[in-house]
């Protein structure tokens, strides 16, 4: 039976096999799963872990953190502004912002703490009313106004496409409003698509369950 381990590597692999011309960072979602599930990836080497929510990933993550100074800590789910000073504390990367209220307060707290974190832009491409994200209509004057007005370090786009649609063709768009707006690295693909993604641009990867398995089964 393969271990989580086992599956990372076959991940990479895949990977490498694409020849993709960029460094492509697999980002282990260990959303819900316990560190000591985890663990074994850390003892392995792998740096890049994703969490969804601020509270889990405190309680999981600052000692380990502490002692691993190699480990890279990515903020992948919706974060709320009441929740942006922890998240500064404590991770490396953020995907999710989506309004300027978050970014101002992002911002604030990065001066107050004196971290210099690596942001994503999370774009609706699919204007769908439920998820969040900049619409493509204000995205220049987003992106603008976040690199430099207020000084974050937005690394690129990150997008969610809609369930039960071709994911490819929202891969394509974000990787060519990624490079109107002169950016290099994309946030996009997940287990079930993450090599049409890198196909498309994508160097950060967000895989959980073909790592870990089900998340009801941990």
């Amino acid at each position: 039976m393969d271990t989580i381990v086992d599956r990372l590597e076959k991940i990479k692999l895949k990977i490498s096999s694409l020849k993709s011309d960029k460094l492509v960072n697999v980002i282990a979602v260990s959303k819900s799963f316990p560190l000591v599930y985890i663990q074994p990836l850390i003892d392995h080497g792998h740096a890049h872990f994703g969490e969804n929510k601020v509270q889990e990933a405190q309680s999981k993550w600052s000692e380990e953190k502490n002692k691993n100074k190699n480990l890279k800590l990515h903020m992948i789910g919706k974060l709320q502004s009441n929740k942006a000073k922890d998240a500064v504390k404590l991770f490396d990367y953020i995907h999710s912002v989506d309004n300027q209220k978050l970014a101002d307060t992002l911002a604030k707290h990065e001066k107050n703490l004196n971290k210099n974190l690596n942001y994503f832009i999370q774009v609706n491409l699919g204007n769908e009313i439920q998820k969040s994200g900049i619409p493509v209509s204000e995205l220049d004057a987003f992106y603008n106004y976040c690199s430099y007005e207020i000084k974050l370090k937005v690394l690129g786009l990150m997008v969610i496409p809609p369930i039960n649609q071709n994911a490819i063709k929202y891969f394509k768009s974000l990787n060519e409003l990624n490079k109107s707006l002169l950016l290099e690295n994309l946030s996009m693909g997940m287990s079930a698509d993450y090599i049409d993604a890198i196909k498309h641009g994508s160097n950060f990867v967000r895989v959980g369950s073909s790592i870990f398995g089900s998340r009801s089964k941990p």
